[in-house]
């Protein structure tokens, strides 16, 4: 494998959407991140309102109990906004990055027996097979993990070219 071989991507939007926003990913309050804080604040909100209803038959004593659920369902609603705002952030970072795939021109991987290029409109890309650390395959796409990070979906290659990355991956990163 002295020879440079390349593999001509076609990005298409919908491609790598249905890979990162995959189960729920970019649900606000549904994805892994958020959906934990979700239901914890759904759940101390209902017991909040559940208070509401019955606090005129609370003593004095006893009412304090409301301000403690109160004050956890404001703390739940702050972790909660948090966690939406990092998502919001992430989507954003994501639909901004799959607009530049979806405007380029030139979107193509180049690889030889030391080194593995990515190249999007002239923005390269370059590192040795040692940089990588990890890569993982799937039916819909292939990640890779090291100095870089990327994300090559199927649809958005020819089918010898997938397993040719595919094969070249298994040969050079060490697991």
């Amino acid at each position: 494998m002295n020879e440079e071989k390349v593999i001509v991507l076609k990005p298409r939007k919908n491609d790598f959407e249905e890979i990162y926003f995959s189960g729920n990913q970019g649900s606000l309050f549904f994805s892994s991140t958020t959906r934990g804080k979700t239901i914890t604040t759904i759940v101390v909100g209902l017991i909040l309102l559940t208070l509401f209803f019955f606090k005129d038959d609370f003593t004095k004593e006893k009412f304090g109990i409301l301000y403690f659920v109160s004050f956890l369902f404001l703390l739940c609603a702050v972790f909660l906004s948090v966690s939406i705002n990092k998502v919001s952030r992430w989507k954003k970072q994501v639909n901004s990055y799959l607009t530049k795939l979806e405007n380029c021109n030139i979107y193509e991987i180049r690889f030889d027996q030391n080194f593995f290029t990515v190249d999007i409109d002239g923005e390269k890309e370059t590192s040795e097979w040692k940089d990588f650390e990890y890569f993982d395959s799937t039916e819909k796409y292939i990640a890779l993990e090291g100095k870089h990070n990327y994300m090559f979906p199927k649809k958005s290659m020819n089918e010898k070219d997938y397993t040719l990355l595919k094969q070249t991956l298994k040969k050079n990163i060490k697991e």
